[in-house]
């Protein structure tokens, strides 16, 4: 399912996710064809710009908090213009899976994009990494200093919902070392074993200072 107001835009999605294997159940310019379209069709995953008519503010991400609220089991991967922080925050406190929040830019590297929807469309999460340093920017004060340079470069690449795998590829380290890193910022950030497996999610949001 896809949301965009600009037709050279959609026309692009339609085909970089057709090209991948992704059937495009509906597309839509505005948020209400797309709240109607996701209950007709129940998408796995709707790709939504965050302005879109009539008001061209946050139509979008009302939309994403709306159908993650209605349909749970349809994620929502919102795309922006530019980085407006306050509603990737909007949203990570409403919902810590199956939501993701790009730059438009990054559409141009297909390879990144459509690896960050299927993150997404399984459940998990993609943050854009401007998205990400802008949020971090927002905390007024920073409870992480525990953290070695090594961790807060790993705990980023999870708030960026990077895989143990993705993780290990992107800092040249071994996966039983992106292990070893994780287990240590839950330690550090006082996250005990009793948390489960909530304890990734719940490392990542005191990062972005959300929630």
């Amino acid at each position: 399912m896809i949301a965009e107001d600009s037709v050279l835009l959609r026309i692009g999605l339609v085909k970089v996710l057709q090209t991948a294997g992704f059937e495009v159940a509906a597309e839509t310019d505005d948020a209400d064809g797309l709240l109607a379209a996701v209950e007709e069709h129940r998408p796995d995953i709707a790709v939504v710009d965050v302005r879109m008519p009539p008001g061209f503010t946050d139509e979008g991400v009302h939309a994403a908090l709306l159908i993650r609220r209605q349909w749970p089991d349809t994620a929502v991967l919102l795309l922006s213009q530019y980085v407006e922080e306050r509603y990737a925050a909007d949203l990570l406190t409403a919902h810590t899976s199956g939501i993701g929040y790009l730059l438009k830019q990054r559409v141009a590297d297909v390879e990144d994009f459509i690896a960050a929807l299927r993150r997404v469309a399984s459940g998990g999460t993609a943050l854009d990494p401007q998205v990400v340093a802008q949020l971090l920017v927002r905390r007024h004060r920073d409870p992480l200093d525990r953290l070695t340079p090594r961790e807060r470069e790993v705990l980023e690449a999870m708030a960026q919902g990077r895989s143990n795998a993705g993780i290990a590829e992107g800092l040249a380290i071994s996966e039983s070392a992106v292990a070893k890193h994780i287990n240590s910022i839950f330690v550090k950030l006082d996250l005990p074993v009793a948390d489960g497996d909530h304890r990734r999610v719940l490392a990542v949001l005191r990062f972005l200072g959300v929630g």
